[in-house]
């Protein structure tokens, strides 16, 4: 039987929550100071309809301060522009795409937050009932070892092969890959790998927060669809209620269809260019930094990374010194690589 555990780990800037299945990371919930509660899962809102598009159903709100949302609507219920509605943030903005939202009621007044979206520790106990999170040096392991797993593309399988996921704007592209899995049946090692690879597959793609469609490349031919079938429903299970699961096409692959809910995690960790972001990196800096200032009380201590690194881990390392006193120094090096960070006793 599958077990699952949870993990809360709280630095200066940022709170990770973790949800392991095995002893595995699950899910990663990131959570940062300056986030804008108004884009996140579950916050409620009074909104103004800006305008309505009845050829796809949709309408775009006006939250205030900038943002935007869209709202789908039944043809039966078109909202009026202008009129200020009640809203919940059904699922996330990601790269390119507004925060959906779905209507609550009539709203009064100008656009604003009612209620702040669940809390970190909130999320982690609606998923693991009747479990309190751990804290302290498992928390950071956990959260550690999460954040590294979400952001690789090629993965190991329980007894050989591997999994490739690849997002894309209009799919998630799973693949299959038989390597050097054991056993002297050819179909029966395919079916083994491919068994395997539906769960991991629904494992990852919660822990790198992705859905919309998903096409999955099965290893092998002759595939045993009923046997892939009842996996897979067992493997997205979480994923409900709104999980779409298509039977193993002629060409070997399987479809899903999964719920987007919060934004891909790859998205708030790196950049553009899809390295690791400034403010991803300048987090990584403030919690060495936070685990030797524990580790040696009174010691200053001296950093040094790459520039934009430094810019970000200001007003981070402030907040340091007001948990550990003014003992830090952050050097900014235009030679040094990015992803080079550097904690010493000054």
């Amino acid at each position: 039987m599958s077990q699952r555990a949870i993990f809360l780990d709280r630095s200066v800037g940022e709170t990770r929550g973790v949800v392991t299945l095995d002893g595995r990371p699950e899910r990663l919930i990131l959570v940062r100071d300056d986030d804008d509660p108004r884009l996140s899962l579950g916050a409620r809102l009074v909104a103004r309809v800006a305008s309505v598009e009845p050829a796809v159903a949709t309408a775009f709100l006006d939250l205030g301060g900038g943002l935007e949302a869209i709202l789908p609507f039944k043809p039966d219920a078109r909202p009026v522009r202008g009129a200020a509605v009640e809203v919940e943030i059904r699922s996330e903005p990601r790269a390119g795409k507004l925060a959906v939202a779905r209507e609550l009621g009539r709203g009064e007044g100008a656009p604003r937050l009612l209620q702040a979206p669940p809390g970190v520790a909130d999320i982690l106990r609606a998923i693991v009932r009747d479990a309190d999170p751990a804290g302290g040096r498992a928390a950071r392991a956990a959260a550690d070892e999460a954040e590294a797993e979400a952001l690789e593309t090629i993965h190991p399988l329980p007894g050989g092969g591997a999994l490739a996921i690849e997002p894309t704007r209009a799919l998630t592209a799973i693949d299959v890959d038989l390597g050097e899995r054991k056993g002297a049946d050819a179909k029966r090692a395919a079916r083994q790998a491919n068994l395997a690879a539906l769960g991991e597959a629904a494992r990852l793609l919660r822990l790198k927060s992705l859905g919309g469609l998903v096409v999955l490349d099965l290893v092998g031919r002759g595939h045993d669809g009923a046997a892939l079938l009842a996996a897979a429903r067992l493997a997205f299970a979480p994923d409900n209620p709104g999980v779409a699961i298509g039977p193993v096409g002629r060409f070997g692959t399987m479809e899903l269809s999964i719920p987007r809910r919060t934004r891909p995690l790859a998205e708030r960790l790196a950049d553009a260019t899809g390295g690791l972001s400034a403010r991803t990196l300048a987090q990584r800096l403030v919690r060495r930094l936070e685990d030797e200032a524990a580790a040696q009380p009174g010691a200053r201590l001296a950093a040094a990374c790459a520039p934009d690194v430094a810019k970000a881990a200001e007003p981070l390392v402030q907040g340091l010194a007001e948990r550990f006193g003014a003992r830090f120094a952050v050097t900014a090096d235009p030679v040094r690589p990015r992803e080079r960070l550097d904690v010493s006793a000054a």
